[in-house]
């Protein structure tokens, strides 16, 4: 199966896709209104507006550092996972995406990194709680955020991991606990992107890694912008080896054109190009 991801609604309805993916909330804070034409897709904890709005919103290190696009390892400022305001806010826009269609997708969710979160409100509720390991206690409030989604999600629920397979990472990095999660998930989206997919052996590893690493099915979205036809066939083929269905990302035009391709060689016809 092949299926897109747009921020442009009519783009959701092209044949060629099995399925289709809907950003009604992204990274920046920009949101759109659900629709019922494709599986809406929520950013949770990242979020550059609400982030630069409200400060007291960014997670912090241990070190004291924030979680924003100043720090050199982040493309987009976070969220931290224990504000109640900011989560009771998600669950609501997650309500409405299931209203419009009963399907939803949650992207960016997890703490940002191993280091954080060590502000106030994360040590006081840790503290409190009855874990006395900090990791297993974050990983409780994930798995708990997630809990409380699906119960808002009557159709599947979709979950982007971070792109990294080897045992214990997306659990220390971002308090992701996968084989809890298990019960609360249907599918899993693992997005492995690259600029140009020039070699695909890096795809196949990581791929390769996540059915060792996954009970549940999982999809690979690639990303479709500017990259060559070919060498987008290419890394298609050796995804679908592995997931579920394979994903293209913000240039449907480029992945519908990558499609045709492949179902014109399967058929020994004719090949298409991009179309505008």
């Amino acid at each position: 199966m092949y299926g897109v991801v747009t921020r442009n609604e009519p783009e959701l309805e092209w044949a060629e896709f099995d399925r289709a993916f809907y950003e009604v909330k992204d990274v920046t804070g920009r949101a759109a209104e659900p629709v019922d034409t494709g599986v809406n897709m929520v950013s949770c904890f990242g979020d550059n507006k609400a982030a630069a709005d409200n400060p007291d919103l960014v997670p912090v290190s241990d070190e004291g550092e924030q979680a924003t696009r100043e720090r050199p390892y982040f493309d987009w400022a976070y969220v931290c996972p224990t504000h109640e305001r900011y989560r009771e806010g998600l669950l609501e826009i997650i309500e409405d995406a299931a209203e419009a269609n009963e399907d939803v997708r949650l992207d960016d969710v997890g703490f940002p990194r191993e280091e954080y979160c060590h502000c106030d409100r994360c040590e006081e509720t840790f503290a409190a709680s009855d874990f006395d390991d900090w990791r297993a206690w974050r990983a409780s409030v994930i798995t708990e955020f997630v809990a409380e989604a699906r119960e808002r999600v009557p159709g599947t629920l979709y979950l982007t991991l971070y792109p990294d397979p080897y045992p214990g990472h997306i659990y220390d990095r971002a308090g992701l606990d996968v084989d809890e999660l298990d019960e609360y998930v249907d599918e899993f989206v693992v997005p492995l992107y690259d600029m140009a997919y020039s070699t695909t052996y890096w795809l196949e590893i990581l791929a390769k890694g996540f059915v060792d690493e996954l009970d549940s099915p999982f999809s690979i979205e690639l990303y479709a912008v500017e990259v060559d036809i070919d060498d987008l066939v290419h890394a298609t083929e050796v995804a679908e080896e592995y997931a579920e269905s394979v994903l293209f990302g913000y240039d449907a035009s480029n992945a519908r054109a990558t499609v045709r391709r492949m179902r014109a060689d399967a058929r020994d016809g004719e090949q298409f190009g991009p179309e505008s």
